[in-house]
Formats: structure tokens, C-alpha cells, sequence
């Protein structure tokens, strides 16, 4: 279109008036072609009438234009403007909850090219919230596993926000840990342990590829609040350098969208080093705990553990066994059969000692040959048995260097919160001690529960 100014709307108006002062020009040739007779016609009234009347309809279309389209237009405008002004708000750290389809929307209310650009701008709108959405996830997301090197807790969180911001209804993380797959955290999902051995998460994890799951109708997958009916699964793997670190399991009754997996891609990348920190510096922890030859905790460690389940026993007036035991005469093991079959005996007691004791007891290596081992919740009576059992299973042990047979005992002593009236777990410490002097002092190989 010929364009006479930089104003639409004055190009329109010139455009429009001219048309009418034409058209008023013309007509009354027209109105001779429809036998008008000329004396009515040709006269200069009719001529300045016919030509007031196009200007006048000239100018009343441009007020229609303005009231129909301008109005659009403004609203347009107006909103983008406000758009543009929270996005220059989000820069400077406010919040982007009113650049959303429900501030920002405008209603399409005709099927023109006037319909085509609010519909354009809408669509525009839904994909900044969206985007906006995503940033916000990933930056949570973000913050989160930065600050966190708990591999429990990293995986809750992690899982609590992919369960958010994906669309899922229940979801497990699973990690590789010494060559067996664990499940690390688990939300919506029944028995959820058998992830562990499933065909299709091992498939993923052996092929490093994702795998989506359409599910039969009648597999009913357990939720917290209610039992839903999964419509499809999600199983990645997560890997930091080429290497398996786990996977993500997610469920969801809907289905995932193509958003939803580029949220998932985004957030993986960010859970894989982030998990890959966490277990590295869980490693290091346990390195620093333990001993390297008998792998029980060291003394530091071991105490402060101590020290710790006292405090719960207290609080939560609860039992607390504790056992010291040493190697008999081991300093004529060391001397006979040397150090290097010491330290055989040594970690040979010690893996014993682990075999007795149950899953949550600690077992401290106190020093030299001398050991500590924490019992939560072991009364008196339960101490007398494992103590016993223990000291049978160390008699029974042959090692052998050689032609020769390596052969030990143990000497025990045991003492338990509350039956003993103890202030602190250094005081517990020292009542197990005078009942392990008292077994070695009656001849060794013996089991004194005080």
C-alpha cells in the first residue's frame, strides 16, 4: 500500500476522505446516467452536497476504524507493554507470577487478521510463561543440588521437584552402589524395592538409552493419596561421563508431554553431577570413618557415634548395649607368626565380629587389638548372647600361614544403658572396660556382662 505518512491511521484517514471527496465528485455524473435531469444536477449545490456527503462517510469510516481496530490495537499494545515491563522486572530479580495467559491474554473475538495476531500474541504469551516456568524449575532445581551432598536427601528433593515440574504422578530414583541397584528415594510408587530388579530398568541401565513404557490398563500402580492407573513410564538412565550412576523412574497417569522430557533431559544433566558429588564425597566420608584393615569405624568416628546413639537412648529412654573385646595374648601371635599374619587376624576378628552384629550396630576398632561394638536397643540378656556367640564363632576361626594354624580367642565385656546407672558414654565406656579386665584377669576367653 502507498504509503503517504508514518501514521497508519493518518494514511487511512487521507486515503478514506480522498475516496469520499471522489466518490462526491462522480455522483452527480452517475445521478445523470439514472435520467436525473440536469437542472437538478448540475448545479453548484449539489456538487458541494454530494461531495460534504463523501467527506462526511470518509471520516465516519475513520472513526470506525479507530473504535474497531484502533481499540484492538491498543489493547495489543498495551499489552505488550506490560509483558515488557515484568520482563524487565524479572531481570532485576522480581517475581514472574503475573506474566502468565491469565494476566496477560487477550480474548479473540473475530476471525481476521486482527484475530490472527491476538491468537499470535497469545500463543506467544503460553510459550514465555512456559519458558519462564522452565527457568524457574531448572533454577530451583539448580540451587538444590548444589547445596546438597546427602545422598538421601539429594535424592528426596530431586525427586520431590521432578514429581512437580514433569507431569509425573509417582516416581523412584534408583543408584548403583558397589555393583547392586538400590532404590535412593521412591514417591507414589508401591513396593517399590522391586524396581531394583525389574528387567526393563536394568535394560535402560545396560543400554544407557531411555526407555518410555506404555502400560496395560489393569496395571494398578499404588499413590500416596489414592491408587492411580499409570497411561505411561519413563526409565533414564542418569550418567555423569559415560559412566551409570542410577536411574529415574517416573509414572504418570496422563502421560508425558514433549515439554515434560526436555524438562526431564535439562534436569538429569543437572542430578548426574550432582549425584556423582554426592557419592563421591559419601565415599571419602566412609574412607575417612573407617579403618583400612579392619574396615570398622576408626576411633574418631566410632566415638562420636557413640556419643550420639547415648544421646538418643537418653532422649528417647531407650536401651544401649556396648561390647569391648580384645584379641587374647595377640602380641605372642605377632611375635610368632608376624605382623603381616597379625593383621590377618585382625581382619578375619573384625569380619567376624560384623557377622554377629546386626545391620544398625557399630562396630568400632578402639585400638590396636581392642575393639568397641554399639548395640541400640540390646538389653543386658541380648549382650550375654551375641557376646557369647561371638566368642565361640572367633574360637572356632582357623587361620592358615602356611603350614601352620593360626588359632584365637577373645575376651569380652559388656555393659548396657539403663541397667547400668551411667551419667555420660564415657562412663559406659569404662564400665565395659573394668568387665573386660575382669574376663582377661579369670583367664581369658570369657564373657563378663556387668
Amino acid at each position: 500500500m502507498l504509503r503517504l505518512t508514518r501514521k497508519v491511521f493518518v494514511d487511512l484517514s487521507i486515503w478514506m476522505i480522498g475516496f469520499g471527496l471522489l466518490i462526491g465528485l462522480i455522483f452527480p455524473f452517475f445521478a445523470l446516467s439514472l435520467g436525473i435531469p440536469s437542472p437538478f444536477v448540475l448545479t453548484p449545490w449539489f456538487f458541494a452536497a454530494c461531495i460534504a456527503a463523501g467527506f462526511a462517510v470518509g471520516a465516519m469510516n475513520i472513526a470506525l476504524a479507530r473504535s474497531v481496530v484502533g481499540e484492538r490495537l491498543r489493547l495489543l499494545a498495551e499489552r505488550m507493554s506490560f509483558v515488557t515491563s515484568r520482563l524487565k522486572g524479572m531481570a532485576h530479580g522480581e517475581s514472574a507470577e503475573k506474566c502468565t495467559p491469565d494476566h496477560c491474554a487477550i480474548q479473540v473475538d473475530s476471525d481476521d487478521e486482527i484475530g490472527d495476531s491476538t491468537r499470535a500474541f497469545n500463543q506467544l504469551i503460553e510459550a514465555l510463561a512456559l519458558s519462564i516456568e522452565t527457568e524457574t524449575a531448572v533454577r530451583t532445581f539448580t540451587e538444590m543440588l548444589v547445596s546438597e551432598l546427602d545422598v538421601h536427601q539429594l535424592t528426596e528433593q530431586a525427586l520431590a521437584l521432578l514429581l512437580q515440574h514433569t507431569g509425573a504422578d509417582g516416581g523412584a530414583i534408583l543408584i548403583e552402589a558397589d555393583g547392586e541397584i538400590r532404590v535412593a528415594a521412591s514417591q507414589g510408587i508401591g513396593s517399590a524395592h522391586l524396581l531394583a530388579n525389574n528387567d526393563r530398568v536394568r535394560s535402560a541401565l545396560r543400554t544407557e538409552r531411555r526407555h518410555m513404557v506404555k502400560l496395560p490398563e489393569d496395571l494398578v500402580v499404588d499413590g500416596m493419596l489414592a491408587q492411580f492407573r499409570p497411561r505411561e513410564v519413563v526409565i533414564d538412565p542418569v550418567l555423569h561421563k559415560e559412566v551409570v550412576l542410577g536411574a529415574v523412574v517416573l509414572a504418570s497417569g496422563q502421560g508425558f508431554s514433549a515439554e515434560d522430557r526436555n524438562r526431564l533431559d535439562v534436569f538429569e544433566r543437572g542430578l548426574a553431577l550432582a549425584l556423582h558429588n554426592a557419592l563421591l564425597y559419601h565415599r571419602l566420608q566412609t574412607l575417612a570413618a573407617l579403618d583400612p584393615l579392619t574396615g570398622a569405624y576408626n576411633r574418631r568416628f566410632g566415638m562420636a557415634r557413640l556419643r550420639e546413639e547415648f544421646q538418643r537412648a537418653v532422649r528417647l529412654n531407650l536401651p544401649l548395649g556396648i561390647l569391648m573385646f580384645d584379641i587374647d595374648y595377640f602380641k605372642r601371635i605377632n611375635d610368632t607368626y608376624g605382623h603381616l599374619a597379625g593383621d590377618r587376624v585382625l581382619a578375619r576378628v573384625a569380619k567376624t565380629a560384623r557377622s554377629v552384629l546386626r545391620e544398625g550396630d557399630v562396630l568400632i576398632r578402639y585400638g590396636g587389638e581392642e575393639f568397641i561394638a554399639v548395640l541400640p536397643a540390646a538389653s543386658l540378656h541380648d549382650l550375654e548372647y551375641v557376646s557369647e556367640r561371638l566368642r565361640h564363632m572367633v574360637e572356632d576361626l582357623v587361620l592358615m600361614d602356611g603350614d601352620q594354624a593360626i588359632r584365637a580367642t577373645v575376651s569380652i565385656g559388656a555393659t548396657a544403658y539403663p541397667d547400668t546407672d551411667v551419667e555420660d558414654d564415657t562412663a559406659l565406656v569404662d564400665r565395659a572396660d573394668k568387665a573386660l579386665y575382669t574376663a582377661k584377669s579369670g583367664g581369658r576367653n570369657r564373657v563378663v556382662v556387668t
